[in-house]
């Protein structure tokens, strides 16, 4: 990859639904190489999928969880176990598995706080895998615009 594939990464980040043209001249281009190098990039794996993004209050979500979680045993069996049921849960966004005091952060979305009370009670605090649950909501949340070109330094 180099500066160009990383400029291209970057403007489809900010706004995945700009055309070749824009996109070829936002990436130094003419369209035709820049429409190969995006089908390339698509290929290898570095872009994996295009999406929109999606206000949550308009689907109805009033607050936003990080939510840390001690299994009891470290065992592959928690682990695969408690994963899967993480899955179910319609209010789970995102699940980070992690190394340290923690095993799993999960970001969660609710109605509102007895929403999120509700499943947390309901969804992780009574799984025989959990040890310690740790509820931190979230104020305000942004992106940084586009993954960092690690390449420069």
């Amino acid at each position: 990859m180099d500066r160009i594939d990383f400029a291209i990464l970057g403007a489809l980040q900010n706004d995945g639904r700009m055309s070749n043209k824009e996109l070829a001249a936002a990436a130094g281009l003419a369209p035709s190489s820049c429409h190969q190098r995006v089908r390339n990039l698509e290929q290898a794996g570095a872009i994996r999928g295009y999406r929109a993004r999606v206000d949550p209050a308009v689907l109805g979500v009033g607050l936003q969880a990080l939510v840390t979680i001690q299994l009891k045993v470290h065992s592959r069996e928690f682990f695969d176990s408690f994963r899967e049921h993480l899955r179910t849960i319609p209010e789970v966004v995102v699940v980070f598995q992690l190394a340290g005091a923690d095993d799993f952060m999960v970001h969660m979305v609710a109605r509102d706080p007895q929403h999120l009370r509700d499943v947390t009670l309901d969804e992780l605090a009574t799984r025989p895998e959990v040890s310690h649950i740790n509820t931190s909501l979230l104020f305000n949340r942004w992106r940084a615009p586009a993954w960092p070109d690690l390449t420069r330094r």
